[in-house]
């Protein structure tokens, strides 16, 4: 498995078995800080249709389409705050699987899951969550979330920088923290792309690929 961050909460995930998908493209200057994502994908999935986590026409089709096996898309219907989506509506979590291969796009979640939600996602390859709060959970709920899904590789998203990011969000620092005082999940650095997951139980830090120059 090949994971791009493109930044915010867009990756470009490309499965072993060749498929590749796009979650949560984000508009023309949505995102303090972003270049525009100019990326190709087999398949988009879009969270919300807020702007900067809809751009499906911003993605373009791959020179070699994919001609394999249809993947396993499951969406979990959740809201994007903790209010019953009073605030700021409905939330999709998004499974796919390919092969082999489980990712999870927990999308801009805000609430609590259920333990049949749990049941659905955990013991996911790559799970993809938001760290930064204000619009979605933050650093200790999805801390906490990660205890229940257990993922093997989980890559925190949606959070504040010193170059790129909303200023009411918060960074990834006390997640990353949290994580590293319980100790089970090895920390990993890479700057755009991951060709292969870690091996371990891993917390994957990656930097965005459209950080403007």
């Amino acid at each position: 498995m090949e994971v791009t961050f493109v930044g915010h909460a867009c990756f470009l995930i490309r499965f072993d078995t060749g498929l590749t998908v796009c979650f949560d493209p984000y508009s023309h200057g949505s995102v303090p800080g972003l270049s525009d994502a100019n990326v190709s994908a087999d398949e988009v999935f879009c969270s919300h249709s807020h702007k900067d986590h809809s751009d499906f026409e911003s993605v373009g089709k791959p020179f070699e389409p994919y001609t394999g096996s249809e993947p396993e898309v499951t969406v979990i219907k959740t809201f994007h705050d903790d209010v019953q989506g009073a605030k700021r509506g409905r939330n999709n979590i998004t499974k796919v699987r390919s092969g082999d291969e489980t990712v999870v796009h927990m999308g801009d979640i805000g609430c609590d899951l259920t333990g049949d939600q749990i049941a659905v996602i955990k013991g996911c390859d790559l799970l993809m969550i938001p760290v930064g709060g204000y619009y979605t959970i933050g650093c200790q709920k999805a801390f906490e979330m990660v205890g229940q899904i257990d993922p093997k590789v989980v890559i925190p998203m949606h959070y504040k920088s010193k170059k790129f990011g909303y200023d009411v969000l918060s960074g990834r620092e006390e997640f990353v923290e949290l994580i590293g005082n319980e100790g089970e999940r090895e920390i990993v650095s890479r700057r755009f792309t991951a060709e292969e997951l870690p091996k371990e139980k891993s917390l994957l830090l990656m930097e965005p690929l459209r950080i403007l120059k």
